[in-house]
């Protein structure tokens, strides 16, 4: 991994956690399901391109 790769890894990983908090928040707070879904998809997202970098 260059060094390119480690900070992009870092951002990926500073994204990651923030969304698991919006998730988390939104899960407690159930105003609209849709965004719990958005979520979860963004997450995955995230998860997919960080597997990817670190490869």
């Amino acid at each position: 991994m260059d060094k390119k790769d480690k900070k992009r890894a870092a951002t990926l990983n500073q994204r990651l956690q923030k969304l698991r908090q919006q998730l988390a928040g939104a899960k407690r707070q159930m105003d609209d399901p849709r965004e719990v879904a958005a979520l979860e998809a963004q997450i995955a997202e995230v998860e997919a391109e960080l597997a990817k970098t670190k490869e």
